[in-house]
């Protein structure tokens, strides 16, 4: 039996039988299942696919729970000799929606993982990055603006409009707090936050006072890179800029991922 169908049955049953994902989840557990309840929740959703012996367990949950009941809808187990797919895969398959599950370290190897499937590292620059880079130089007024990859060394440049230098060290980078955050990062002035004050970005060239960063997202979810403005200047940052930079950020987001 195909996952679809048992999706469609099951969640069929549960709502007939006036049944929980946790109740489902409880009963599987206790017959051997070896995924999080989060996990079944979203393999129900059809965000996650689980393997043929974890269908097989949760449909016999899923019957067991049914015993008794007015629902007459029996749940086939998946066939034996399907493709076996482990709780990693089942974890990986959920991207970043599943971060959470992921150690940081792991997490940090699905992002760089997302980056490198972007091909963008290492590629020359391209008009279709460029326009939105002059886009928010021009709408910000500021001396420059960048798209950003970050791998596990450095920020690699796809996109600059202004005095930024290429490959800088990822680890002082304002970017390289931006991909951390699920929403932007705002510095209105960097000479009065504790975060930035001493940075080498700040008190040497191209001495930053003012950054605002967005997180660009790819492959599964994961951040591979920031779209961001810089100025030596302290600026404010209001509700309309915030927009802007998002609009422009998810339009950025198409390129990365056409």
């Amino acid at each position: 039996m195909d996952g679809q169908t048992q999706i469609r049955l099951t969640t069929l049953a549960l709502s007939k039988a006036n049944i929980t994902v946790g109740e489902l989840w409880v009963k599987y557990y206790g017959l051997g299942g070896e995924v999080s309840e989060f996990e079944v929740e979203a393999y129900l959703g059809g965000l996650l696919i689980l393997s043929g012996a974890e269908r097989s367990i949760l449909a016999d949950a899923m019957n067991e729970l049914l015993e008794g009941s007015s629902v007459n809808i029996q749940i086939p187990r998946s066939e034996d000799d399907e493709a076996a797919e482990t709780p990693e895969d089942a974890r990986r398959a959920l991207g970043a929606f599943g971060a959470f599950l992921f150690t940081d370290e792991e997490a940090e190897q699905e992002r760089l993982d997302a980056v490198m499937h972007t091909n963008l590292v290492g590629s020359p620059f391209e008009e279709r990055f460029d326009r939105y880079t002059q886009q928010a130089r021009d709408h910000f007024n500021v001396s420059s603006s960048i798209v950003a990859l970050v791998d596990d060394h450095k920020l690699f440049l796809k996109s600059v409009v202004g005095p930024i230098e290429q490959n800088m060290p990822r680890e002082i980078t304002f970017c390289n707090a931006t991909i951390r955050n699920a929403g932007p990062l705002i510095v209105a002035d960097a000479l009065e936050d504790d975060r930035f004050r001493t940075n080498p970005l700040v008190t040497g060239e191209p001495f930053i006072r003012f950054y605002a960063g967005y997180p660009l997202r790819g492959f599964g979810g994961w951040t591979v890179g920031t779209l961001c403005v810089i100025d030596q200047k302290p600026r404010g940052f209001s509700p309309q800029d915030g927009r802007f930079l998002r609009k422009l950020a998810r339009l950025v987001e198409d390129e990365i991922n056409s």
